[in-house]
């Protein structure tokens, strides 16, 4: 494994009887980077999370973190690793307060357990079974940061927080990838894996279907729509551009969606014409790229 990857995947499978949920799948997270795994429910996520946190063994293939194997050698790894799951993991009866000192008396070096809560608006004294499910979040991603893991696994780490949570959550992840964490998080917001990852991993029915950088994939995608502005009440219909849609957004604000990058000189000249045939004036052309929620969508709708 290359020295300044963190976690290293490499064909993992992973089989629940007859069903393989994690297929062949291959990836790296560096140290001080991060890595959103992302997929529609069923695509093998977790499955893949729950391996390289050493909570079950692969079916087949290799795990690496911090150069181990995080299931035969989990006492060694797991001291290293900060962990987040989906849910559980606390006492219904213990207070925010306990559990994360508790948690802290493990750790060589741990983060100082009020300041961490007060970040996170944790209430150190309310039980847990009290807790709202924003508030439950917020104790599971103070739990898996306060030993100061060279690794953190959050598994959707901001599910119903409120945005103020969120945008602290994500700076706090911006601040471990500073301090030079390796953080693998799963998440269903397409914003959030846009804002916060250095590398984006879109699994399908157990398999990578897509990966690389968020702005590299939205690119690779090409240009999807041009907005040009120009007089109200165009006929769309008049443009004459085939494989197209048109629309008016606004007065004078049209959409042209449907576009290709090898077309757009096309796309340009056409529309000109258009507006000059209808005595308008073209005042204004902009280029739109998908965003990485219509990355996501085009690589998951596709047929098997």
């Amino acid at each position: 494994m290359g020295e300044m990857n963190a976690v290293e995947v490499a064909d993992l499978v992973v089989r629940y009887g007859q069903r393989t949920a994690v297929d062949g799948v291959s990836f790296e997270v560096a140290s001080g980077s991060v890595l959103a795994l992302l997929g529609p429910n069923g695509a093998g996520k977790t499955s893949t999370v729950e391996v390289c946190a050493g909570f079950r063994p692969p079916s087949a293939g290799r795990v690496y973190v911090l150069g181990r194997d995080p299931w035969f050698d989990h006492d060694v790894v797991i001291p290293h690793v900060g962990v987040m799951p989906q849910s559980g993991g606390v006492y219904p009866a213990v207070r925010a307060g306990a559990m994360l000192s508790l948690l802290a008396s493990f750790a060589a070096d741990p983060l100082d357990v009020d300041e961490l809560g007060a970040r996170l608006g944790l209430d150190p004294r309310a039980r847990y079974r009290t807790m709202s499910g924003g508030e439950k979040q917020r104790l599971h991603l103070a739990m898996a940061l306060v030993g100061r893991p060279a690794v953190a696994f959050l598994d959707e780490p901001t599910a119903g927080m409120d945005v103020g949570a969120r945008h602290t959550t994500w700076d706090l992840i911006d601040q471990l990838r500073t301090s030079g964490v390796a953080v693998l998080l799963t998440t269903h917001l397409l914003d959030e894996a846009e804002r916060l990852a250095d590398e984006v991993v879109i699994m399908r029915h157990g398999q990578v279907a897509v990966a690389g950088p968020p702005a590299a994939l939205t690119s690779a995608a090409g240009i999807d729509r041009v907005l040009v502005r120009a007089g109200a009440g165009l006929p769309v219909a008049d443009l004459g551009l085939p494989d197209v849609t048109v629309r008016e957004l606004a007065p004078g604000e049209y959409e042209i969606a449907g576009v290709d990058q090898d077309d757009l000189g096309g796309v340009l000249n056409a529309a000109v014409s258009w507006s000059h045939r209808h005595g308008a004036v073209l005042t204004d052309v902009r280029t739109v790229r998908p965003s990485l929620e219509d990355v996501f969508l085009a690589v998951t709708s596709r047929d098997a």
